[in-house]
């Protein structure tokens, strides 16, 4: 019965040496320095920038006005009549609330577009190396940043630049 457990173990032990066997062609790719390096990441950039270029604009000017009454509410507060200084603590208090609102709302949706965009690019990029590792015969890529360790033959990062671009 020993014997039987041990050539079976034996077996499962060939069997999983030789699966690992059949996946040598293994590859690095340095994703990060692709993305990087692509002319489409500056393009999104500025694309992304002039979609928010108006809002960011509004809000720039909504908080110097906003600082512009906290600052006369300091200065003044203390010669103002209580009634004055009641109503203009109230309206900075509104406008605070606001400008908090529409700054919060902003920043979602900046982030919210560039993670679309990033997406998109990785998205290219991904089938780039998909398309390099086919072409190449490579069975498995792994990501440089993944790896301690790689043989800089088996890195095919400027092929899929060259493929993205």
């Amino acid at each position: 019965m020993k014997k039987w457990l041990y050539a079976a173990g034996l077996g499962l032990v060939m069997a999983s040496s030789a699966s690992v066997q059949a996946a040598d062609k293994i590859a690095i790719v340095n994703v990060a320095s692709i993305f990087q390096q692509m002319p489409a990441r500056e393009a999104v950039a500025k694309q992304l920038e002039n979609e928010f270029k108006s809002r960011a604009t509004d809000l720039q000017s909504q908080e110097r006005d906003l600082q512009t009454k906290m600052q006369r509410l300091q200065r003044d507060g203390s010669t103002m009549k209580a009634s004055e200084r009641s109503k203009l603590e109230k309206d900075v208090m509104a406008q605070r609330e606001a400008f908090s609102a529409k700054a919060q709302q902003f920043d979602q949706d900046n982030r919210r577009r560039q993670g679309e965009e990033r997406n998109k690019i990785l998205s290219r990029i991904q089938d780039a190396v998909k398309t390099v590792a086919s072409k190449e015969g490579y069975d498995v890529v792994i990501d440089a940043n993944a790896i301690a360790y790689a043989d800089n033959s088996k890195d095919i990062t400027a092929d899929v630049l060259k493929q993205v671009k």
